[in-house]
């Protein structure tokens, strides 16, 4: 095994734990930033390039018809091929957390539409299932099973966030286990069956899933409900007769108590295992080969490499498979360097020059790797899942656009956790739902003073009747800073009453008066 340490670039802030990796044709892109992507890539999926020691990002685009895709972390992501010797291929992606800490429960398939010198475009599309369809979490894993020429996908493990009925204040955003229940999915006809088994007692999490034709062998795991990694070794079968599909599950011996662990695969039947936790405080680095031949696991410890100082006196790593015996480590950096969340990367090649060959990887696997974002979960908690089947080459592309991290915005000023005004107090690690609308994240209203800015609506004093007013009528609001000077500039100033000449009356017409001896004259002729 040979270490070695990858120049840092600018943009490598945005590889933080929780990114998954997917491969093309030998190209290693990257998926899952912490944050929501940006102008410069909209997409959030990156090419790794990776020359002389020196990695750079370089953004991808999506087809017309393809549907949205957020920047999911801690996902479920294995292969599907239309069989198992099948050339092509495509990624599923399931589960996982959004920048707004939400967890999905949707399937996505990603495929390669084109690759030119200059533009690489994805085709995403996503999956609607029927019956017993598998709840939002993150940190479980998916695989694909063949069995009697017919195929489907096996998902398990995971956590979630505890139930809406058992929340209470203290614990609002707090994640449970799963429940332990194994789910097979038929993508081809859009259905979901899931099955309890007996031998699997407790949910597991970050656990190492390793599928070879109809069995699939779990491997260490982190349970919350005991705080403990266990030790078994678990093995499932899965029969797909035309009837009813059938699956069993068998416990065998010489299991690894680990968590977190990276898997990659160095020949059609050997894989690395590498990485992880022991608990909670204690980093794995040994390293143990494991070999899948004629539905038997063999698990040995193997020699390891030469970790660096800093690898070793690190609290806590992160990582994922690149394929073909190599993988990408990653310790934090932030006391070293001047870029703020900045992280130190390694490559670790599991396999001489000579044994890298050309051969098709068939087998396919799925781990997860190290730790949650501080405020989810205890220090050295297990929190991602990688899952990578082929080497990660260069890709021949120099005029193509480099990713630019300098031209983004700030990401702390983006999201739901900014600081929106100068008294406020909203804090992700110690917020509390305030409205009854609020699940895991704050309220938030658009200040249209100027090009407009959102703010939190438990800073500006905003009553819950209030709330849904302003978000059900189409009317602009101004927040408190911005209210006054709105008012100033939109209302008339006060312009004073025109004086109006009062009206000169009416003259009255003279008349003439007649003596009475005159009337009395006319009178006597009008009525002759």
């Amino acid at each position: 095994m040979s270490l070695q340490m990858i120049s840092t670039v600018s943009n490598s802030s945005l590889l933080q734990p929780g990114f998954s990796l997917l491969n093309f044709d030998g190209h290693v892109f990257f998926f899952g930033q912490k944050g929501w992507p940006k102008r410069s890539c909209p997409t959030g999926v990156f090419l790794l390039d990776i020359k002389q020691n020196e990695l750079k990002m370089k953004p991808a685009a999506f087809s017309k018809d393809s549907c949205y895709l957020p920047p999911l972390r801690y996902p479920a992501i294995c292969t599907l091929r239309s069989d198992a010797g099948a050339d092509e291929y495509q990624y599923i992606i399931h589960g996982g957390k959004t920048p707004n800490n939400e967890l999905s429960d949707k399937i996505y398939f990603m495929s390669l539409v084109s690759k030119t010198s200059k533009k690489i475009t994805f085709q995403c599309l996503e999956k609607d299932l029927g019956g017993d369809v598998p709840e939002a979490r993150y940190g479980h894993t998916i695989n694909v099973v063949h069995s009697r020429g017919k195929s489907m996908s096996v998902l398990f493990g995971g956590r979630t966030y505890t139930p809406l009925a058992q929340r209470t204040t203290e614990k609002w955003n707090s994640v449970v286990d799963c429940l332990p229940s194994v789910f097979l999915i038929d993508f081809e006809f859009g259905c979901c069956t899931s099955y309890i088994l007996p031998e699997l007692q407790d949910g597991l999490s970050f656990h190492v899933s390793l599928a070879r034709d109809d069995t699939i062998y779990i491997l260490g795991g982190h349970s919350l409900q005991n705080n403990t990694r266990s030790p078994n070794l678990y093995k499932l079968k899965i029969d797909l007769p035309l009837g009813s599909p059938a699956v069993t599950c068998t416990i065998l011996p010489g299991g690894i108590s680990v968590s977190s662990a990276i898997v990659t695969q160095i020949s059609d039947t050997e894989f690395v295992l590498v990485g992880g936790y022991h608990s909670d405080s204690q980093k794995r680095l040994a390293c143990h080969t494991i070999v899948l031949e004629d539905s038997k696991i063999e698990i040995v410890e193997s020699v390891s490499p030469e970790w660096t100082p800093d690898i070793k006196h690190c609290r806590m790593w992160f990582g994922c498979d690149m394929g073909k015996g190599s993988v990408l480590l990653g310790i934090p950096g932030a006391n070293k360097q001047i870029i703020p969340d900045a992280n130190y990367f390694y490559i670790l090649r599991c396999k001489g020059a000579d044994e890298d060959k050309e051969e098709e990887l068939i087998t396919q696997n799925c781990s997860q790797t190290s730790s949650e974002d501080p405020g989810d979960s205890a220090p050295f908690e297990d929190s991602e899942e990688f899952c990578f089947s082929a080497e990660a080459n260069s890709f021949d592309a120099d005029d193509a656009d480099t990713y630019n991290e300098d031209d983004e915005e700030d990401e702390s000023e983006t999201g739901y956790w900014i600081t929106c005004c100068a008294s406020c107090n909203i804090d992700i690690n110690t917020w509390v739902p305030f409205y009854s609308t609020e699940l895991n994240k704050p309220a938030m209203i658009l200040c249209s003073s100027g090009a407009g800015h959102w703010v939190h609506a438990q800073c500006m004093d905003l009553s819950e009747t209030i709330l849904l007013r302003l978000s059900e009528a189409n009317v602009k609001y101004f927040c408190n800073k911005h209210v006054d000077l709105n008012k100033g500039l939109q209302t008339p100033q006060k312009v004073g009453h025109l004086k109006k000449p009062p009206m000169k009356p009416l003259r009255k017409k003279k008349t003439m008066k007649l003596p009475t001896s005159t009337k009395k004259s006319f009178l006597r002729r009008l009525f002759e």
